[in-house]
């Protein structure tokens, strides 16, 4: 499409992974990006957001005790 591009290649000219791309449209974090039927698109001008890492973890910051004893 002229003036989009994919999730690969914005992954590519990013140096992330495309998973990663996916995670940043689905948060909405890249300006302008679409859902077109089941695939993304991307304008060919927007910027790479300038924090690409989670700064929580998946237990929602929880830690677990050891249930064993010694």
């Amino acid at each position: 499409m002229n003036g989009y591009i994919t999730v690969q290649e914005a992954a590519e000219k990013w140096g992330v992974t495309p998973r990663q791309v996916q995670i940043l449209c689905k948060e909405n974090r890249i300006v302008g990006a679409m859902r077109m039927s089941h695939i993304w698109i991307i304008p060919e001008n927007a910027q790479k957001p300038t924090n690409t890492k989670r700064t929580s973890n998946k237990t929602g910051g929880k830690k677990f005790a050891a249930t064993h004893s010694v």
